[in-house]
């Protein structure tokens, strides 16, 4: 259920990546031009309550989605079947090609995705520079026997120790290396849990509410952050409240409403569709939707 690739497909080109979208069509489960990530009858149940009912979904390869939608509407379950951080009652997850339905939540970043959470999962007794360099995959220090064989891994932990420092720097948090990850602000631990998730040099970021419990003063430092990332050819896949980065930032929008999908399209279009009015105001109101307006 995958659209034909655009002749010169560029991997890692977001320019390519947006451009291929401009000729998919609005509706939900739609076909993309190059999927990084497929979802098919993905579904989630809690006793008699349906929390997610997903017939099929695809996230294109190289771009910003957002997935929105109304309180309860089953966004943060489905973000957890995604990256196996809870287990579907049915469906099959797909990821740049391979079947991950079997992969355990903790080598998903193996993979090449990675998450962040709402709440910030920063190790608040280790320093920021530890919790960074905790983040990097394959480490050969981590392995019992070469552990006790310190020539093995010190010139790989090094290494690792300058990534860290450089992302620290990317970010502006170099000064802060060795303060413990508990001091730090809210908006601060959203940025070293972004920062520490580019340690697996990802192909896919997705990111929980990145903007819940952010002070003003770091939300464009976040925003222009997560658009760094699809800058540098990453694909990212978002839950958020806030309308005003979803038009913001966001090249593409996926809309839930009761566990399923019931829209998709780029923001300018999203605020108009008549399901998506529907779910946040009622089948009654007949005015389009402004994503601007507080809700």
């Amino acid at each position: 259920m995958t659209a034909d690739l655009p002749a010169n497909d560029a991997v890692n080109d977001p320019e390519a990546a947006r451009a291929a979208m401009r000729d998919v069509a609005q509706e939900p489960g739609v076909a993309k031009p190059d999927p990084i990530l497929v979802a098919d009858g993905v579904a989630r149940r809690f006793g008699g309550l349906t929390a997610v009912d997903v017939e099929h979904v695809e996230v294109q390869r190289g771009i910003i989605t957002a997935l929105i939608g109304p309180n309860g509407a089953g966004k943060t379950t489905l973000f957890n079947l995604l990256t196996n951080f809870d287990t579907p009652d049915a469906g099959t997850r797909t990821f740049d090609g391979n079947v991950i339905d079997k992969v355990p939540a903790h080598k998903i970043a193996n993979h090449g995705m990675v998450r962040t959470f709402q709440l910030t999962k920063a190790l608040s007794k280790m320093s920021v520079l530890d919790n960074m360099m905790l983040g990097a995959t394959n480490q050969r220090g981590e392995k019992m026997w070469r552990s006790m064989v310190p020539f093995s891994w010190k010139q790989q932990e090094a290494e690792i120790e300058l990534e860290a420092e450089a992302l620290l720097d990317r970010f502006n948090m170099l000064h802060m290396r060795d303060e413990f990850a508990g001091t730090l602000s809210g908006g601060q631990r959203k940025l070293l849990e972004m920062a520490r998730a580019l340690m697996v040099k990802p192909k896919m970021v997705m990111l929980d509410e990145p903007m819940a419990g952010v002070n003003p003063a770091l939300t464009q430092s976040l925003l222009q952050h997560v658009v760094g990332l699809r800058d540098e050819g990453m694909t990212v896949l978002f839950v958020e409240h806030d309308m005003d980065m979803v038009q913001e930032i966001s090249d593409w929008v996926i809309v839930m409403a009761e566990g399923a999908i019931i829209a998709e399209g780029p923001p300018g279009a999203i605020g108009s569709n008549q399901a998506v009015v529907d779910a946040y105001l009622g089948s009654h109101h007949g005015e389009p939707l402004d994503l601007d307006a507080d809700i």
